[in-house]
């Protein structure tokens, strides 16, 4: 199962449209997890045209966001759970991972994927796979534009990073 990830594309201001490179991605994708600070509701209809949509809401998301789609939730994908949140709170950025990991501190999850820092992370700490696709749209200090490839088969959950240049 191929799971495209996302957050921070703060649309429409970052980008009118989504990014070439992520459209190639979302065309294969069995399913697309955003990770929150879509900033208009309207941006979901662009990704759910793609596969069934998962996300939550982000610091810069108005009420219409988070009514639909919450702060926090474990998706399971069969044996696999996913925790989903943006990582936003008290702290600054730096905290981001931190954040995201005590959303989870009392629920078994075999991966946590957040946004909030726009800086692409991967790593496993703890047994859980943590991972930040970093942004499509709103590279902000970062060298490129970054989404994510979850990738759950019999070998387990995986992950990376597809980097690229230009957003249009």
């Amino acid at each position: 199962m191929k799971l495209v990830v996302v957050a921070d594309t703060h649309m429409p201001r970052m980008a009118k449209t989504l990014p070439p490179r992520l459209v190639a991605e979302l065309r294969t994708a069995d399913a697309i997890l955003h990770a929150g600070d879509w900033t208009d509701p309207g941006v979901a209809d662009l990704f759910s045209a793609y596969a069934p949509l998962e996300g939550v809401a982000g610091n810069n998301d108005g009420p219409k966001i988070a009514q639909r789609f919450g702060y926090r939730k474990v998706l399971h994908y069969g044996s696999r759970r996913i925790g989903l949140v943006h990582g936003h709170g008290d702290g600054g950025r730096g905290h981001t991972e931190t954040r995201a990991m005590e959303a989870f501190q009392d629920t078994q999850v075999d991966g946590i994927v957040f946004g909030h820092s726009h800086i692409p992370l991967l790593k496993t700490k703890n047994g859980i796979l943590l991972f930040n696709p970093g942004s499509p749209t709103d590279k902000r200090r970062q060298p490129r534009y970054s989404f994510g490839i979850l990738t759950l088969g019999p070998e387990g959950l995986r992950a990376r990073h597809v980097f690229y240049d230009a957003k249009s």
